[in-house]
């Protein structure tokens, strides 16, 4: 009878709860007191057939923290429809749980040694498994498939309306960031054109104000039988107008920062950099009222770079979900950029060494100060005394 009630339980947290996290913790308490365990996961399959995302309560592992081939899941015979149960004493040996590039990396780290899995079903079809697990080698047998096989049938309803929910969200959130985006670059098409054009306007008119004019006069000074002085003065002049176009040149191509901004161009490389399977996100804060736009072109274009290097350090060995760029005034009035991420890097840290010293020798080129903290994923950062004086790139 008291089953019953947890059952009754069980239903009523379901009913008040939006994602299917906050309803796993909600009921996580009414499961324990039906059959015990030391993680209790849920994994669903996706919309491609193909992976499955996890959820799980207890034990933090990196089953949750990205989806994973369903081919390579420990319970994929589940997923794949070939059983509806699973049952094991010590998955550490068992050759369904453990094989060559299985996603088993979390049963070896805690010892997940006794396991029961069901399938989760709805409509009559597989939709995806409800696993627990336990430290003690064979804790569960025959007896327990009966009442987790229940608590899946009660659960599974509810987790599938609210996997599909939660699908439907991240879809309108999807296609509302697609719109501002093409809305974005249309804008950004139209600043673009227009600074083009303007850009064109000036090239004409320094050509034909400065150069033009000078190579003309020139022109008129040759003549056959110049002596060697004269020839040399020519030179000089034709060096100087050689100089002049170079200057028209170098500043005939408007650079991202002017038109766009810092943040466009930090979002502009994150969004190319990273993966199409990543789903590590991106949050930019300025609390300097857009200082690093009033930089010079220098200090602009190298804490760019040591953000793009941040960046990709990030995204390539951290494993993170999400990438944090802050911009603010310290207590000196100096400029402080922060690139932190909430991963965790693994113990070969050769990789990335080029890409800090990248980093920290363009801090140095431009009188900042450099800085990396990886006590809880990785913060790096560089403070810049503020100059009056704007620096050039040539």
């Amino acid at each position: 009878m008291e089953v019953v009630h947890n059952y009754v339980r069980i239903s009523n947290h379901l009913a008040g709860t939006l994602d299917i996290r906050s309803a796993l913790r909600a009921v996580s308490g009414e499961i324990e007191e039906i059959i015990a365990y030391d993680h209790l996961d849920v994994c669903f399959i996706d919309e491609d057939g193909l992976w499955n995302t996890s959820y799980e309560v207890g034990l933090r592992t990196s089953w949750s923290s990205s989806r994973s081939l369903i081919e390579d899941s420990p319970v994929r015979h589940i997923l794949k429809g070939i059983t509806d149960t699973m049952l094991t004493s010590d998955a550490l040996s068992d050759p369904r749980y453990s094989f060559p590039g299985s996603v088993s990396e979390p049963i070896r780290k805690h010892g997940l040694r006794s396991r029961i899995n069901v399938a989760m079903k709805v409509f009559g079809r597989t939709a995806g498994a409800l696993n627990l697990s336990m430290r003690q080698l064979g804790y569960y047998n025959e007896s327990h498939i009966e009442p987790v096989q229940n608590l899946a049938d009660v659960l599974a309803p509810y987790f599938f309306a609210l996997r599909a929910s939660e699908t439907a969200k991240k879809s309108a959130i999807q296609r509302t960031k697609i719109a501002g985006q093409q809305e974005g670059l249309r804008l950004g098409a139209l600043r673009l054109t227009e600074a083009l054009e303007q850009e064109r306007q000036r090239i004409g008119m320094d050509l034909h104000d400065q150069t033009l004019a000078d190579l003309t006069r020139l022109s008129r000074l040759l003549r056959p039988g110049l002596s060697a002085d004269e020839t040399s003065k020519l030179q000089d002049e034709f060096q100087n107008c050689i100089q002049q176009l170079r200057r028209i040149i170098e500043t005939s191509v408007p650079s991202i920062f002017e038109l766009f901004g810092f943040e466009e161009a930090i979002r502009a490389h994150f969004e190319t950099a990273r993966g199409p399977d990543q789903t590590i996100a991106l949050s930019f804060q300025d609390k300097t009222s857009g200082a690093l736009n009033q930089l010079g072109d220098t200090e602009r274009i190298a804490l760019f770079r040591i953000c793009q290097e941040a960046i990709n350090n990030s995204l390539k060995h951290a494993d993170a979900s999400l990438l944090e760029v802050g911009i603010e005034h310290d207590d000196g009035g100096r400029v402080r950029l922060q690139v932190r991420d909430n991963g965790r890097f693994d113990g070969d840290a050769s990789s990335r060494q080029g890409g800090l010293l990248h980093m920290r020798t363009r801090a140095k080129l431009i009188g900042a100060s450099f800085k990396i903290d990886m006590a809880s994923g990785s913060t790096i950062s560089v403070v810049l005394p503020v100059s009056d004086q704007k620096g050039t790139v040539n």
